[in-house]
Order: C-alpha cells, then sequence, then structure tokens
C-alpha cells in the first residue's frame, strides 16, 4: 500500500510539474492514465475485488463513471452562461438545471448500484464510495503538498537571485 502511495505521489506531481507551463488548464492524457491506472489498482485493492469480479465490475463502473462525468460536464457548461451580477433570469433556470442534473445523478446512482449488485457485494458497494472519496482525497493532498515545494523553490530562487544582485554589487 505505501508503495502504491508512493507511486501515486510521484504522478500526481509529474503531472502537475507537467502542467505548469500551459496557461489553460489542460490535462496531460498520459497523466490522466496513470492517475486512472492507480485509482483501479486503488479501488480494487479497497473492495478486494477478485479477478472475475474485477473483469465485470470495471466495464460497469467505466460507464457510470463516464455519464456521471457527462452530467457534471452540462451543471459547468451551465455556469458558463451566468455572468455574476447580471439579472438575466438564467439564475433561475440555472437553480433548476443544477436540481434536475442531481436528480438525473441520483437516478443513475440507483441504475448503476443495481447493476453493481449483480457483480459486487452491498459491502463492496459501501466501500467503493468510501474509497472513491479517500482516493480523491489523496489526489488532492499530493496536488496540495507539490504547491506547497513548488512555492518553496520559487522563494528560494528569489533569495538566491536578491543575493546574486547584492553580491554584484
Amino acid at each position: 500500500m505505501k508503495k502504491l502511495v508512493m507511486l501515486m505521489g510521484w504522478i500526481v506531481w509529474w503531472s502537475v510539474a507537467a502542467g505548469q507551463d500551459q496557461p489553460e488548464i489542460q490535462q496531460d492524457p498520459k497523466a490522466v492514465e496513470k492517475i486512472n491506472a492507480l485509482r483501479i489498482a486503488y479501488i480494487s485493492d479497497k473492495l478486494g475485488l477478485t479477478t472475475q469480479q474485477a473483469e465485470k465490475f470495471w466495464p460497469v463502473y467505466r460507464e457510470y463513471s463516464d455519464k456521471r462525468r457527462e452530467l457534471r460536464q452540462e451543471l459547468v457548461e451551465a455556469r458558463k452562461q451566468i455572468k455574476p451580477g447580471q439579472d438575466t433570469g438564467k439564475d433561475e433556470a440555472f437553480v433548476k438545471l443544477g436540481l434536475d442534473l442531481k436528480q438525473r445523478e441520483l437516478d443513475l446512482e440507483k441504475t448503476y448500484s443495481d447493476r453493481l449488485l449483480k457483480v459486487i457485494t452491498a459491502q463492496q458497494i459501501l466501500n467503493l464510495r468510501k474509497a472513491e472519496g479517500e482516493f480523491q482525497q489523496l489526489i488532492r493532498d499530493q496536488i496540495q503538498q507539490r504547491r506547497i515545494m513548488q512555492q518553496r523553490n520559487e522563494t528560494i530562487r528569489e533569495r538566491n537571485q536578491k543575493l546574486r544582485e547584492q553580491n554584484r554589487n
């Protein structure tokens, strides 16, 4: 487990470092692929999936994740349409859309929970929700640690630059 966390840390560090020079938020496909591989390993480990369960579980779970991501992307796109401080009547529509998307996400979760129950146990489904949250927290922690290290390195570089300038004078 420690090796998995260490590997995940390096991959997150690498993906964040690779993305630093890009002005827009773009994800490196290789980094995303590696993080997804870590997610699979982490969740499989936490759920204790057998080989037979994993073969049936992951295609269903990927399908569910893709559909859930599409719903969330709809909400993000709707947010882009609303300008803060403008009373265009879109705010009310946005609230309704948000509630509609939450309902659709709940319906999606119900449907896929039923499908997953045919593959894994109810306890494993409960553990899945917990494992997803833990994995996301691990990723957030790694990103935060990377940002702190970058800030420290930048401060050191600035301090060294000032010292060089003082030594020149």
